[in-house]
């Protein structure tokens, strides 16, 4: 706990050296919408489905580098 403190006491104490309005208007932005991040999001069916056939794709192998994916993207684009 005493690292999270020193890190907040540390951005507080940068944050209170800043002197440009619009850094600051962006920053309060930043902070704003991260905190209503943690607010709970409920998903529709239809993307539970598409969660639970991503995880049976992960436990059955069925994965892809994103080396090889890329390599694909590129394949195709070369193709239009």
């Amino acid at each position: 706990m005493e690292k999270i403190d020193n890190i907040r006491n540390g951005l507080i104490d940068k944050i209170l050296s800043i002197k440009n309005r619009d850094f600051l208007e962006a920053l309060d932005k930043l902070v704003s919408s991260s905190s209503s991040e943690s607010e709970v999001i409920e998903l529709s069916n239809e993307q539970k489905v598409m969660l639970e056939m991503s995880e049976q794709d992960i436990q059955n192998g069925k994965l892809i580098s994103q080396e090889a994916m890329e390599k694909r993207n590129m394949e195709w684009l070369n193709e239009l």
